[in-house]
C-alpha cells in the first residue's frame, strides 16, 4: 500500500519594505537598460555628416555634450531638448518682425474694438 502526500507550498508574499525596494531596484535598472539602449541608438547621429545634424537640429557639439555624459544618462534627451530650444528660437525669430516701425495701413480690428466701446457706453 503506498501512501502519497500532497503538499501544496504557497509563496509568501514580500514584506511591504522589500517589496517597494525590489520596485525601486528594478525601475532604476531599467531606466539604466534604456539610457544604454539610445545611447546605442544615438550613435547613429555621428555617422551623419553636418549638413544632416543642421536638418534636424543638432550640431557636432551637441553631439558630444550628449556623450559627455555619464553611461546612466540618457542622451537623446539633452539631444531632443536642445533640437527644440534650437526650433523655438527659430520659429521665434521669424514670427517677430525684424523692422520695429509702425504700419501704415490702420488696423481694422482694431477701429472696430473701439466702436464698440464707444457705443456701450453712450447708451
Amino acid at each position: 500500500m503506498a501512501t502519497t502526500c500532497n503538499v501544496t507550498t504557497t509563496a509568501r508574499p514580500l514584506p511591504l519594505g522589500l517589496s517597494s525596494l525590489v520596485s525601486v531596484i528594478a525601475a532604476a535598472l531599467q531606466s539604466v537598460v534604456r539610457a544604454l539602449k539610445n545611447r546605442r541608438d544615438a550613435r547613429l547621429l555621428a555617422g551623419m555628416d553636418d549638413r544632416m545634424l543642421a536638418d534636424i537640429g543638432l550640431t557636432r557639439s551637441d553631439l558630444h555634450d550628449a556623450y559627455a555624459e555619464p553611461l546612466w544618462r540618457d542622451p537623446t534627451d539633452l539631444l531632443a531638448g536642445r533640437a527644440c530650444e534650437k526650433r523655438r528660437y527659430r520659429r521665434g525669430s521669424l514670427l517677430t518682425p525684424r523692422i520695429a516701425a509702425p504700419s501704415l495701413a490702420p488696423d481694422v480690428t482694431l477701429e472696430k474694438q473701439r466702436a464698440r466701446r464707444t457705443t456701450r457706453h453712450s447708451v
